[in-house]
């Protein structure tokens, strides 16, 4: 399989994936420097970049090669996240039309599965015959973006239906831009339009053309599959979009492979997804480092100039409570209680009422939650007390070891809880959920394990 990679992971994964025999193309000139790899033009298999938060990367591709980025992510991450993107990106479906939402029209494109198609895509479409193509936009969302102007990809060359031909901005010789908008007239299949690629500029008559007669049978085989189906589903397939979540544990492994590679702080893949100020006075002590200032004395200024960016007991930051399936919840406000080198205790105030589910009791406003985890602990220790003072029982969270960011706390929550009510009655709560995402890929084998052993581990520490 043949990867590009780009953004603050990038020479870690390099190095990872060119041990696990991925050949690296189209590498940036620093990391052709750092692991010896010559300039390699060709196409990727998949290609990996930064999620925008930083905290983990996306990765588009064939599906053969994103199933091996995902059997590699796991095997060497132990607690990576791995969120499989249902829709198949630029893949052709025939659709149903159930109604309007907003500016869109709502498609059925699949069982359980509804895109959005833009309301002016919807004038000259046929409700009995629809047929629309997953766009390259909202990539990871629960409804992807449909569009009627079917496209077939090539290397070369793109075919768009009821399209007029063109040829690609970036090529700027005006002989080849002729030569090209001419080719395309003789050999454009009816009723679709060529748009050639920067890359048609530099290859053969020959070469092209052969890529138009293979473009041209897919679409006599789209056209063959449309006339025979019936019900709504994929006709096409295009490429699959896996988003990938390295929570403290893999950053820490990816430390570790950058390494090997070049000189790097410990916590180095943390400090750069705090973006900002943090990281670009990581990049500025590596520097240092690289030109022979003293590693030990370049890391001690490190830390004390990053320092003020973090909270400190006291302060409010935000807890930043992230589900396996991506969903991101902001717990509120918390107050740092006590923070040293080994573990945080913070409290957070209740809103509002509500109830507390494995607790059996009501949640009033006004209530105190007081939080205590260790750092690289897999679990966070929360005791709810009334507005009084009494205990009202306690919650012991497993969740990927927590990070502490400028302005918030986050961690990964691995779904089950240990529920202690007052009356010292211990319930654990929803081992199905993980097993339902251990079943669905997000998470591993490895930690599948380590979240059971961790919780038998916990109930043996207090005698239960």
């Amino acid at each position: 399989m043949k990867a590009k990679i780009r953004g603050i992971y990038a020479t870690a994964l390099t190095k990872l994936l060119m041990k696990e025999g991925f050949q690296i193309v189209q590498p940036s000139k620093i990391i052709q420097e750092r692991l010896k790899i010559q300039d390699n033009a060709e196409p990727p298999d998949v290609t990996i970049k930064d999620r925008y938060d930083l905290q983990g990367v996306v990765a588009l591709g064939s599906a053969e090669a994103i199933n091996q980025l995902k059997a590699v992510i796991h095997e060497n991450l132990e607690d990576a996240i791995i969120r499989k993107w249902r829709p198949s990106v630029g893949g052709i479906y025939k659709g149903e039309i159930l109604g309007y939402q907003d500016d869109f029209l709502q498609v059925k494109i699949d069982e359980n599965l509804i895109g959005l198609l833009p309301k002016d895509e919807t004038e000259a479409i046929n409700p009995e015959n629809l047929i629309v193509q997953v766009e390259r936009k909202r990539l990871g969302r629960k409804n992807p973006i449909l569009s009627t102007r079917i496209k077939i990809v090539g290397q070369y060359a793109i075919l768009i239906k009821g399209s007029a031909s063109g040829v690609s901005l970036r090529v700027h010789d005006l002989n080849k831009r002729a030569e090209l908008n001419a080719l395309a007239a003789q050999i454009a299949p009816k009723g679709w339009g060529i748009i050639w690629r920067e890359p048609a500029a530099y290859v053969s008559k020959e070469l092209l053309e052969g890529e138009i007669k293979v473009l041209s049978e897919k679409v006599e085989e789209l056209e063959r599959l449309v006339s025979f189906k019936r019900d709504v589903g994929l006709l096409f397939e295009g490429s699959h979009f896996m988003d990938i979540e390295f929570p403290s544990t893999s950053k820490r492994k990816l430390d570790e492979f950058r390494a090997s590679v070049t000189y790097t702080l410990d916590g180095h893949h943390f400090y750069k997804s705090c973006g900002g100020r943090v990281a670009t006075t990581l990049e500025m002590a590596e520097k240092l480092i690289e030109n022979g200032n003293n590693p030990l004395d370049v890391r001690d200024s490190f830390l004390r100039q990053i320092s003020p960016e973090f909270p400190n007991e006291g302060e409010s930051v935000d807890i930043m409570h992230v589900k396996l399936i991506g969903n991101i919840f902001n717990l509120g406000k918390a107050v740092i209680e006590s923070l040293d080198e080994d573990h945080i205790v913070y409290s957070r105030v209740m809103r509002a009422d509500g109830f507390y589910d494995g607790l059996g009791v009501m949640k009033k406003a006004g209530d105190r939650a007081v939080s205590e985890a260790i750092f690289g602990e897999w679990y966070i220790v929360t005791k709810y007390f009334s507005r009084n003072g009494s205990l009202r029982g306690t919650y012991i969270n497993i969740n990927t070891p927590i990070e502490i960011y400028p302005n918030a706390i986050r961690y990964v929550d691995l779904e089950v809880d240990i529920c202690i009510p007052a009356n010292g009655c211990v319930k654990i709560l929803d081992v199905e959920k993980l097993e339902n995402a251990f079943r669905k890929g997000l998470i591993s084998r490895k930690l599948f394990e380590k979240v059971k052993e961790k919780v038998r581990e916990i109930l043996e520490e207090r005698n239960v």
